[in-house]
């Protein structure tokens, strides 16, 4: 019973999956090519969904795209050529990995920055807590001896020892 239910499960993932592939039209005939258009869908955001590959998105701009980019790898372009053209005209946000540049080097130190900005403040914190509990004055260490030794008479637990030299 186990193993039928498990051959139905694969079989439902099979279907899934061919359901979830590209129309083999829309592919180059070379698979070398179709190879590097599947490694540049990755790269490139859908600009519809925002935080989905074009490979990954249904998005009509992203089936536009995935045929974008096959016509000009199948024009003899190389990669980077594309990924040029692609950021020339949608701009650097069509990558969903930046290039490091002036430009966008706050976004790629933001985290960074904020990191240490949250540890520097938990250090002051903790160095003004720590700065912040004053000595007891005289008075007021003979008061807490005093309510100290009144509960050791009440707590047995709290009894000191024959042997205890501060009794």
């Amino acid at each position: 019973m186990k193993r039928a239910g498990l051959a139905v499960l694969a079989a439902l993932a099979s279907a899934l999956c061919l359901a979830a592939a590209a129309d083999p039209a829309e592919r180059l005939p070379d698979p070398a090519q179709e190879a590097r258009a599947r490694v540049l869908f990755k790269e490139v955001r859908c600009m519809v969904c925002q935080n989905e590959s074009i490979e990954d998105s249904q998005a009509d701009l992203a089936v536009d795209l995935r045929r974008l980019v096959r016509e000009r790898i199948a024009a003899g372009e190389d990669d980077e050529a594309v990924r040029r053209w692609l950021v020339d005209r949608y701009g650097e946000f069509v990558l969903l990995r930046p290039s490091f540049s002036p430009g966008n080097v706050i976004l790629w130190l933001a985290p960074l920055l904020a990191v240490l900005v949250g540890l520097a403040a938990l250090l002051i914190r903790v160095r003004s807590f720590e700065s912040s509990s004053p000595e007891l004055t005289p008075a007021e260490a003979q008061r807490l001896a005093g309510l100290l030794r009144t509960d050791d008479r009440h707590d047995p637990a709290l009894k000191s020892s024959p042997d205890d030299p501060n009794a």
